[in-house]
């Protein structure tokens, strides 16, 4: 009756409701009602959609009929955590390789968690395009150019999300993204399979030690092959990865999963897959199923020990068993389980979102350690305790409708408006003038935030990377690694009048984006910006079209070479000059040596989230006794580092070499630090040719993916670009040819194969490494350096 109806709605506090007809076992998952419906308008639609049937309603504490008995509940109510630890939140990001359909999953998540009443797509096909896509530049190409950020609830949990690019010319927005969450969800198309740049995501989730779960979509397009692309995830990720789902029907078949822990089907009907079925597994999948639970239970037993008990004693573990030691295993970084569905046809993802709250880490259980300032930067292991001392990490900055935005990390304590707090790297004190919450471009307001939460500031002037803390703790977060521009334009406003415009914006870019560079080169005189590939710079011209309305000229695209000497030389320089009064005078004697390969690969390691400016330059001071006065030897290293950065050949910097000082000279009244700073930078010049210098130019790691009957075309063109293939594999009716070209052969490449396939290939390129160029090139560079230097002159 309405009577009855209305008594349930009362008792509703933002819980999901569990229709259930007593005669079929089926389930209708509503949404949660934040933001929609009452709860007494969700069961009065609910109950005219029944009609006649009877209906059994329920409040459950537990949201999902799969998670009836989840150890999470368990978990929580265990955790021995302080008043104010939220052991339910989760903050996650979501990564994969390009066009594996990231933004369309957050879009389905933030539609079923009630963040959003409609789903939109990517490219704004309807006008309106997905809400983490804010950018105009986005909804036009269908990519995600900056990571956004949002938070929802899902069940009792708050949990933070991160979406991506997947581009890697804007890898650094994934980086910073992993560096301050404590979990991720790594995308994998079935179809395409690890890709190279989920290769590059997985290496960025090691680096900073992200546990991960797998999520295979698209399982609905033609081709798909999930469990192809879990050995993928083994052989090429190196994981200890298992399917936690199998699906039903694949392709324009796919109409949910087999979960392997409850050991239950789920199927997903309704507009907008809302309708959720759970039932037996399907007589013909039995088999299957079984056999890839047993694949489970093994994959999981080998790194947990109390489930390989089970194992050993060849028993079944109970759902509760299973599911807390895949929660153990993932927090612990040795097992990755494997969700599968299709977010475009809302198949999976709430499944998926049970997932990341049973097996990912809330954040008092992720250890963060920050340094000490005032004790020789040693350790400080963090609380994730609301009532302890402020820390927090500025990680990204945007220029926002009011000003700068500074999106913050809060690892310990709590963050209030108005409350004082310190820039550790700056010493400089502020108050918090306005503290938001960011729902992509849209912006809420909040009074305080706490320990795991990621929040936004306005109104605060400081730089990526700096750490925040409460006045009288001087501490710092570890930065994170910021890769070396590859690629360099000429830029310049094409009129006078948009000069101002055009300092504005290479300024608010450099402050958004550390791997966006700009400099001014002192012999033409041009401004140079750098960044990671050809669409990055493009990006950023665009920007400054749309958003500042400056028309830029742009030059001929440069490649940043670097230089390296290939054998041992000596010098042997004296620098003297006396010109009345106390002169100059230094000699400095030595050798100049390559560093070998493990020294390169030690260095690159142990510089990794540092300046790298140095390019890897080694100075030693091997003088015994006092021919050089102790004081001038920090002189003669920063001339030689200072040489260094202008090679001879081309004038790029000069990478992989240790100087030794073996002796010198110095003058009682005419050496002066200037003076050995002179003899260095002169004694390198003079031993650079002495020492068989090379040009080395930045290689790419390209992967082409085509229909096959394309291949031997594309094969022609990169042997024709100086390319070498690597591999080459047939997937479906695809061909993916992976190869390593130089980045000069590459620009206009994007052009070239869409003409070559009728617009049917793509594409993806990352930066692989530097390596010598052949000596017709390095001859060819060299005049033409020559001839610049001339006409400068």
């Amino acid at each position: 009756s309405a009577r009855a109806v209305s008594r349930a709605a009362g008792r509703l506090v933002a819980a999901s409701v569990e229709v259930a007809w007593t005669n079929q076992r089926t389930y209708l998952f509503t949404r949660w009602s934040v933001g929609f419906h009452t709860a007494a308008e969700t069961i009065a639609k609910t109950t005219q959609n029944v009609g006649a049937s009877s209906v059994s309603l329920r409040t459950r504490s537990t949201v999902h009929p799969l998670n009836t008995s989840s150890p999470l509940r368990h978990f929580a109510a265990a955790a021995t955590v302080s008043d104010g630890i939220d052991p339910l939140a989760r903050n996650i990001g979501i990564s994969a390789h390009i066009d594996s359909g990231k933004t369309t999953l957050t879009e389905r998540i933030l539609f079923y968690t009630g963040r959003i009443s409609e789903i939109h797509e990517v490219r704004g096909r309807d006008g309106v395009g997905a809400k983490m896509d804010s950018m105009e530049l986005e909804r036009e190409k269908g990519i995600t150019i900056q990571s956004a950020a949002t938070y929802c609830k899902w069940k009792h949990s708050n949990v933070n999300i991160i979406d991506t690019p997947g581009h890697v010319d804007f890898t650094i927005e994934v980086e910073r993204a992993l560096r301050v969450l404590d979990g991720a969800v790594l995308v994998l198309c079935s179809v395409g399979g690890v890709q190279s740049q989920s290769i590059t995501v997985d290496r960025q989730m090691r680096r900073y030690q992200v546990p991960r779960l797998c999520f295979i979509n698209k399982c609905d397009r033609t081709g798909a092959d999930p469990f192809r692309v879990l050995q993928q995830v083994r052989d090429k990720l190196k994981l200890n990865a298992a399917a936690v789902h199998y699906p039903i029907g694949l392709e324009d078949q796919h109409d949910g999963v087999v979960c392997l822990v409850t050991h239950k089907a789920v199927t997903f009907s309704g507009k907008s897959g809302e309708i959720i079925t759970i039932g037996d597994v399907p007589e013909h999948l039995r088999d299957q199923v079984a056999k890839k639970r047993k694949e489970l239970v093994e994959a999981v037993s080998e790194v947990d020990d109390t489930l390989g008990e089970f194992f050993l004693r060849e028993e079944t573990p109970e759902v509760e068993d299973l599911r807390a030691a895949i929660r153990r295993a993932t927090i612990a970084r040795t097992f990755s389980p494997v969700f599968m569905g299709s977010a475009f046809k809302n198949r999976g993802v709430q499944l998926l979102l049970d997932g990341v709250v049973d097996y990912l880490p809330a954040p008092h259980e992720v250890e963060n350690v920050a340094l000490d300032l005032d004790n020789d930067e040693a350790s400080v292991t963090l609380t994730a305790d609301p009532k302890a001392p402020l820390v927090g990490l500025a990680f990204k900055l945007e220029e926002g409708r009011f000003g700068q935005l500074t999106y913050l990390r809060i690892y310990q304590g709590t963050i209030k408006k108005g409350s004082t707090i310190v820039n550790t790297s700056t010493g400089k004190k502020l108050k918090v003038p306005r503290l938001v919450r960011m729902h992509s471009d849209e912006m809420e307001d909040v009074t305080e935030a706490k320990a795991g939460e990621i929040v936004a500031l306005f109104g605060v002037d400081c730089k990526s990377g700096d750490t925040f803390a409460e006045p009288g703790l001087n501490v710092a977060m570890t930065s994170m690694r910021v890769p070396e521009p590859v690629m360099s334009l000429a830029v310049s406003p094409k009129s006078r009048a948009e000069s101002a415009n055009f300092s504005k914006a290479l300024s608010r870019f450099q402050r958004e984006d550390p791997t966006f560079k700009v400099k001014l080169d002192e012999e033409s005189g041009q401004t140079i910006i750098s960044g990671m590939g050809e669409l990055h710079l493009d990006i950023y011209v665009e920007r400054m079209r749309r958003e500042y309305a400056c028309e830029v000229d742009v030059g001929e695209p440069r490649v940043n070479y670097r230089e390296c000497i290939t054998q041992k030389a000596s010098f042997d320089y004296l620098h003297k000059k006396q010109s009345g009064g106390s002169g100059q005078y230094g000699r400095v004697v030595g050798y100049v040596e390559p560093l070998t390969e493990d020294e390169v690969v030690e260095l690159t390691k142990a510089s990794a989230g540092k300046d790298t400016t140095n390019n890897n330059v080694i100075f030693e001071n091997g003088i015994i006794g006092n021919a050089i006065s102790p004081g001038y030897i920090l002189a003669c290293d920063k001339g030689f580092k200072e040489a260094s950065q202008t090679g001879g050949l081309i004038g790029h910097p000069v990478e992989n070499m240790r100087v030794v000082l073996t002796d010198g000279a110095s003058h009682a009244v005419d050496s002066s630090e200037m003076a050995f700073k002179l003899a260095a930078l002169s004694a390198f010049r003079q031993v650079y040719e002495k020492a068989k210098p090379k040009i080395l130019e930045p290689v790419m790691r390209v992967e082409i993916t085509v229909p096959s009957e394309f291949q031997g075309t594309v094969i022609g063109n990169v042997n024709r670009r100086k390319g070498t293939i690597l591999d080459s594999n047939a997937e479906g009716d695809d061909v993916v040819v992976q190869c390593i070209v130089p980045l000069k052969n590459m620009f206009g490449y994007s052009t070239e194969l869409r003409s070559m396939t009728q617009g049917k290939g793509e594409f993806t390129m990352e930066y692989s490494s530097h390596q010598p160029v052949t000596q017709d090139v390095q001859a060819e560079l060299t005049a033409e350096y020559g001839k610049t230097r001339k006409q400068a002159e």
